[in-house]
């Protein structure tokens, strides 16, 4: 297996909403033959590397995965989920709705106490400290970066965070015009009370829905609805959550962050007052910076200094073909919980020697965009992540399958999709037809060849530049230097999407979405209007400063507006998941059948060396729940190739079943 698996890595280089009942959460089990756990009564201490620093804990303010990451387990929310993707009760010890899915009411776990980094008790967790965050999250001094999750969902939050935007641009309404000279228009006053949620009791919360709304618990595990102590919060004013120290937060989670030195460690230790500490079995967790941590990662793992480390595919190559680290190496469980895809940009503002005009003439031409979507081998791309099974990597559409079901059909095999998630894009013969008609149209328009395809990717991403690499080659090969010259160019490791990505620095780019909440809406959002993925939506009224391309289209602003008018139409339908499935299927296959963007793969860490056994994390595709250690036990040894394949498996198997039970 070792050889086959280095060899064909080497040719790949060379070219769940579920039931809210009164429970408590179990210590999952992965089944099967599982790893052994370090000797009782031995400290467990996870230790890794880490490469890119945090900008924040203030959970209330970031939508940041790697500033999540430390609030996720310090400070919990209503509710989590088991290791199967089954909801489960946390500081909501239960809740039921109304006929109409427009209030929900969660009844708070009593005796939780907020404590202060060294477990000093502080104050009790009551159901003002939901409202609270509300409130702090939807006032727009704050600039919350997570807000929009209250939008449409919870009743009056955008109009009040509008009139709040109003009164800061207004200075308190005395404003008519702003700093340009542009009228303010004035917004009706919404108070904060009109804002759907609301502290019945100490222990009773009560959200009221901007309409129907059945996957509202999903939304509960993102941070904007995370609690906060308001005595603390106002006594920490700007200074709540600085990435300063471990005293700017208080906790109430499974673990407190006793350390915390910018670009030094992190240690996170077992909260010994937590209210379900019987499941939490990681005694402490120590986090150590180093800029070049993925390099460094492996060869420390070795070394036992480490418990974790990611490996990239140069390096795979020769762990595998070594007796004792092939012992060590196990692959990583696809996730659902993010779907890449490669984005056209329709507003390229790249360097003129890069061709940005006639980029745009190529890039609003669809056969051209069919052509290089038919021509992306994503199974062969995909060997760099995944020597042995690339193809399970795969994803046809942007919503992965198996992210949700209605009626127990999974979204992704609704009517208009079913087609597109049961084949594969590739076809060269099919590609070279597009071309063809590409080239036809486009050099009556005065494009010339060949297309220069700007593609960037970011030096600090595990394998990405080799997948580019890849990439290139293929699609050169397809379809023809003649036809287009990618150009590979790596980005700065360093705040890569506000400089690259969200600047329309770029021509085509793997790009990725996360999954807020439990409903294919989800998925819509990163091709909204004025988004910053693809800029399809392209605005006329945009200054020639800011876009020097004369970039309009008609023909491709005929079928954006015609993707807005199906994602409007799903989302009008409340009342009726099967038939809101099925107008979503119908929005997200207009926009892959018309080649606006290329639907690649799911998440994965690729290959590593780890000393936990993921089968037994908390498991959602949405959420913090990914981000969460609580149930992970500490192994002995590393995880094996094979025992990683059998868990897998077993965890399919369970999960399949416990989603059923639940009524998932």
């Amino acid at each position: 297996m070792k050889r086959v698996l280095a060899l064909t890595l080497s040719a790949a280089l060379a070219l769940s909403l579920a039931a809210c009942g009164d429970k408590k959460a179990p210590a999952p089990s992965a089944g099967g033959d599982a790893p052994v756990s370090s000797a009782p009564g031995q400290e467990a201490v996870y230790t890794r590397l880490y490469g890119s620093e945090v900008t924040t804990f203030n959970y209330l303010y970031t939508s940041n995965t790697n500033d999540l990451q430390m609030s996720a387990n310090c400070v919990d929310c209503l509710v989590e989920y088991d290791n199967y993707g089954v909801m489960i009760p946390s500081l909501a010890e239960s809740w039921e709705n109304n006929a109409d899915n427009t209030e929900w009411t969660f009844h708070i776990r009593k005796g939780v106490k907020w404590v202060d980094y060294q477990g000093n008790e502080v104050g009790d967790v009551t159901a003002h400290d939901w409202v609270t965050a509300a409130r702090w999250a939807n006032e727009a001094k704050n600039q919350a970066g997570n807000q929009y999750m209250y939008n449409g969902i919870v009743k009056n939050a955008e109009a009040y965070y509008n009139y709040t935007a109003y009164l800061l641009e207004s200075d308190n309404g005395t404003k008519t015009v702003n700093e340009d000279g542009e009228a303010i228009d004035p917004v009706a006053e919404v108070k904060f009370e009109d804002v759907g949620v609301k502290a019945a009791d100490d222990y009773t919360l009560v959200y009221t829905m901007e309409a129907p709304c059945s996957y509202f618990p999903s939304v509960l595990s993102y941070s904007s609805y995370m609690p906060v102590y308001e005595p603390f919060l106002e006594q920490m004013g700007e200074n709540f959550g600085a990435a300063t120290g471990p005293d700017t937060i208080l906790y109430n989670g499974a673990f407190l962050m006793s350390e915390f030195a910018p670009q030094d460690h992190r240690t996170l230790v077992k909260n010994p007052t937590y209210w379900d500490k019987d499941n939490v079995f990681l005694d402490r967790m120590e986090w150590r910076y180093n800029n070049t941590a993925n390099t460094l990662g492996p060869e420390q793992f070795v070394r036992g200094e480490v418990s974790w480390a990611q490996l990239d595919a140069s390096l795979l190559t020769s762990w595998l073909q070594d007796d004792a680290k092939y012992e060590m190496v196990s692959p990583s469980r696809p996730s659902v919980a993010y779907s890449y895809f490669y984005a056209f940009n329709f507003e390229p503002r790249f360097d003129a020697s890069l061709e940005p005009d006639n980029w745009l003439l190529a890039v609003n031409n669809e056969n051209f965009r069919q052509s290089i979507l038919h021509a992306l081998d994503r199974v062969g791309a995909l060997a760099i992540q995944d020597p042995q099974n690339p193809e399970t990597l795969v994803n046809n559409t942007i919503t992965p399958a198996t992210f949700a079901s209605a009626e127990g059909l999974d979204y992704t095999q609704y009517p208009a999709l079913k087609a597109i998630s049961d084949s594969d894009s590739f076809d060269t013969d099919a590609a070279l037809v597009y071309k063809a008609a590409a080239v036809e149209e486009l050099t009556a328009a005065g494009c010339t060849f060949p297309v220069k395809v700007y593609m960037r990717y970011n030096p600090d991403t595990a394998n990405w530049d080799k997948e580019c690499q890849l990439v290139e080659q293929q699609l050169e090969k397809a379809l023809g230097a003649d036809y287009i010259d990618i150009i590979v160019e790596a980005g700065p490791a360093k705040n890569f999407l506000s400089t690259v990505r969200r600047t329309g620095d770029f021509g085509l780019m793997k790009c990725n979405w996360g999954a807020d909440y439990a409903d294919p809406q989800t998925w819509t959002d990163p091709f909204g209007e004025n988004n910053t993925y693809n800029f399809m939506n392209q605005d006329a009224s945009r200054s020639v400063a800011d876009a020097p391309c004369d970039n309009k289209s008609p023909e491709t602003q005929a079928l954006v507006a015609q993707y807005y008018e199906l994602v409007n139409a799903a989302k009008a339908i409340t009342d009726d998941d099967a038939a809101r499935y099925t107008a979503f299927a119908e929005a997200e296959a207009f926009l892959i059948d018309h080649a606006l963007v290329i639907p690649f793969s799911l998440s994965t860490d690729g290959y590593v060396a780890t000393r936990l056994n993921v089968f037994e994390a908390q498991y959602a595709p949405y959420g913090l729940a990914l981000q969460r250690f609580k149930y992970q036990h500490l192994m002995e040894k590393p995880m094996t190739m094979e025992q990683f394949n059998t868990l897998y498996a077993q965890w399919q198997t369970d999960r399949a079943a416990a989603l059923a039970k639940a009524g998932a």
